[in-house]
């Protein structure tokens, strides 16, 4: 078994921080210091634990191959040494993996919340059940976990679910958890309306982007057009007897946003605006990303979102990620919210092994 080094100099670095921080936070009386040091201290205190029980592991482990290398040690002293060599030697290389993949370059948009956009693709009124069967999965999947779903816009298929569906999902780590689920989502099943019994193929795209401030993309006034107009679908009395829904057009990259869900054209325009500052945050983020995988990987654009990722076979009841070549037969528990942590679980952990392989995805 190869032993695993982790650069001692920087989990010095790591405990020296943390004890640093410990210390202010025992004098500092300002509050927004108290809630940025509290929250570094929390994101560093699992890390510290695994410092601390890896070097315990690496010290015992010194001392059992001594044992095991004395000529001194008799048989049945040997015997435990080496079953305790091997125990050690597992602890010490889980918990230097641990801090590995806590050393690896953080995404600084990992804990944001998000803007979840769910659009039906090919197949007309199935791919819109489909993309309607989408949304109510991370609806579901954000509930579970506590995390707060608030619809943007919403054009409801004619047969039910959506056409297009936008919402903003609020809580800490979002962007984390979803940020997988960009890409082409493939379904095969047969429709409520298919009376032969045939499976029918359809789509649908899902767009996950961070949740931007204010301060990290600056938009100038002059560069946008905004439109209003009556709210348009379904409604009761005050559809369509104000201006309310609002049309705003980033005219230099030509992106625009339509927002009709609330009764205020006032909440509406924020409503866009930070839709619009989130879309412009990732194409930003993703044009860098580009840029840096440009030579190492030969590819045009942002790559898996321009692909299908997955596909929900119902006959079959299985799901298949393509990325990473996972099939589970657990599609009701996956469209049902809950199952979905399996998925993401391993489409992190294979982002993580890419990146401690060097090949940053």
């Amino acid at each position: 078994m190869t032993d695993i080094i982790l650069p001692e100099e920087k989990l010095d670095a790591i405990l020296a921080r943390h004890h640093s921080i410990e210390s202010e936070l025992a004098t500092v009386s300002d509050p927004a210091r108290i809630v940025a040091l509290s929250r570094e201290a929390s994101q560093l205190a699992s890390v510290v634990a695994a410092i601390g029980a890896y070097r315990h592991a690496v010290s015992d482990l010194a001392a059992t191959r001594a044992l095991i290398d004395d000529a001194a040690t008799d048989a049945e002293m040997l015997a435990l040494a080496l079953d305790e060599k091997t125990t050690l030697e597992e602890a010490r290389d889980r918990l230097a993996r641990e801090i590995q993949i806590a050393l690896l370059p953080k995404d600084m948009a990992d804990e944001r919340s998000v803007i979840l956009e769910v659009r039906g693709g090919t197949g007309g009124d199935e791919a819109a059940l489909f993309a309607g069967d989408l949304f109510r999965m991370y609806a579901r999947y954000a509930e579970l976990r506590g995390w707060k779903v608030e619809i943007s816009s919403a054009s409801e298929g004619s047969v039910g679910g959506y056409k297009e569906v936008v919402a903003e999902i609020h809580g800490e780590g979002v962007y984390a958890r979803l940020k997988f689920e960009s890409g082409v989502h493939r379904v095969q099943r047969v429709p409520d309306t298919e009376a032969s019994g045939r499976i029918h193929t359809s789509a649908a795209t899902v767009a996950v982007l961070p949740l931007a401030e204010e301060v990290d993309v600056a938009i100038n006034e002059t560069d946008l057009r905004i439109d209003t107009m009556r709210a348009g679908g379904a409604g009761g009395q005050h559809v369509n007897k104000t201006e309310s829904a609002v049309r705003i057009t980033h005219i230099p990259s030509g992106v625009v946003v339509v927002v009709q869900d609330e009764r205020s054209q006032h909440k509406n325009r924020a409503k866009a605006m930070a839709i619009l500052r989130s879309r412009l945050f990732e194409a930003e983020r993703q044009r860098l990303a580009d840029v840096r995988a440009a030579d190492r990987r030969g590819q045009v654009g942002s790559g898996d979102r321009s692909e299908r990722i997955r596909t929900y076979n119902f006959p079959q009841g299985r799901v298949t990620d393509h990325r990473i070549n996972l099939t589970l037969y657990k599609l009701e528990s996956v469209i049902e919210g809950g199952g979905l942590d399996e998925l993401i679980e391993a489409l992190i952990t294979d982002h993580q092994a890419q990146l401690l392989a060097g090949d940053e995805a």
